[in-house]
């Protein structure tokens, strides 16, 4: 995995876990929402309702066992699943794939080439060659990284778009959802909530660093209120506004490597098989979760200047970014962020 599992901090959010009850009478009206949450895909997906909702908990665990479904087929650590499935067979002849997924890898494939390669989910050997792959990070050899990335590279995907099916281009070559996966969930799970429950808005997350808001706070017609976190203080970078829209964190963590005295973060840039470099936090703005998730982890490998001209190109599209640096000041890029309020460096 290589997201962070903790933001951004929701606000304005409040409710129990698991078995919700009535708020107190004296409970402000932005406050009388309900929490449910489940763990999956390592990390814990909560779907949060207006009280008052009419069937919450069933819509809720509706919405959670669809999560659970949508890991058991994306997941490279079951070997039932049907990613683990395409990777034991792709290399060999053409794997059949369930329609969701194969258009998934398809638009996978289109924004890897989008991003000239700073996203892309077939660097699954180049995950277990730096150890993340069981959290057992370590720094592999020149002679590794060469030979491995010759293994990555979405341009080896091949797609029959008749049979819904899947070949590799080489063989050793693994896909890994894990930069889209969780978003990819929200994003499915929305659209199942929008067909059975249309007049219901709710927010959804997985781990806070992928979120989806559907409709708006019914206390304000703008749009929910979701804080971006800093990527180690105990602050907010800034509070953004989402109504039917997606918000995708990737940032450096406490999580890295020591190596020659330098520190190495767990977000791997896959044109070069190396850890990226000059930025500290990443967050996109996006109409669905799965493209949100995907251009935060491109726009963290690819630095400022290539993130401002992909939103130049891609009106539809917003960023947030902190460059590396204690002094640095986060950086807004696009016409689509509604940005409430922008925290200066020092607070």
């Amino acid at each position: 995995m290589n997201r962070r599992d903790f933001l951004p901090d929701l606000i304005n959010v409040v409710g129990a876990l698991h078995a919700p009850e009535p708020p107190p009478r004296d409970t402000p009206q932005e406050l009388a929402l309900l929490r449910y949450s489940r763990e999956a895909m390592a990390t814990r997906f909560e779907v949060v309702l207006p009280f008052g909702t009419p069937d919450a908990t069933s819509i809720a665990e509706s919405a959670l066992d669809q999560i659970d479904r949508l890991e058991d087929q994306l997941t490279v650590y079951r070997d039932s699943s049907e990613v683990s499935r395409l990777n034991r067979g792709a290399a060999e002849g053409w794997v059949s794939l369930e329609e969701n997924l194969f258009f998934l890898l398809r638009r996978s494939a289109r924004l890897c080439e989008e991003t000239g390669g700073a996203f892309d989910v077939t660097m699954g050997a180049l995950i277990k060659a730096w150890g993340f792959y069981r959290r057992a990070g370590r720094v592999p050899a020149p002679e590794e990284r060469a030979e491995v990335l010759k293994r990555v590279g979405s341009a080896q995907l091949e797609f029959d778009d008749q049979r819904r099916a899947v070949r590799f281009g080489r063989r050793g070559l693994e896909v890994n959802l894990g930069s889209i996966g969780k978003g990819y969930a929200l994003d499915r799970v929305a659209d199942s909530l929008r067909r059975n429950h249309s007049a219901s808005p709710g927010l959804l997350h997985g781990g806070h660093s992928s979120v989806y808001a559907i409709g708006t706070d019914p206390t304000d017609d703008r749009g929910w209120l979701v804080g971006v976190a800093h990527p180690w203080e105990p602050r907010r970078l800034a509070v953004v506004r989402l109504r039917n829209r997606a918000l995708g964190t990737s940032a450096a963590t406490f999580q890295h490597l020591e190596y020659n005295g330098r520190k190495l973060g767990h977000i791997l840039d896959p044109r070069i098989g190396w850890p990226a470099e000059g930025m500290a936090s990443a967050t996109v703005i996006a109409p669905n979760a799965a493209e949100a998730d995907a251009l935060a982890t491109a726009f963290f490998v690819l630095g400022v200047d290539k993130a401002r001209a992909y939103c130049d190109s891609h009106p539809q599209i917003g960023a947030l970014l902190l460059p590396a640096g204690g002094a640095a000041r986060p950086v807004l890029l696009g016409l689509a962020l509604d940005v409430v309020n922008l925290s200066p460096p020092n607070l």
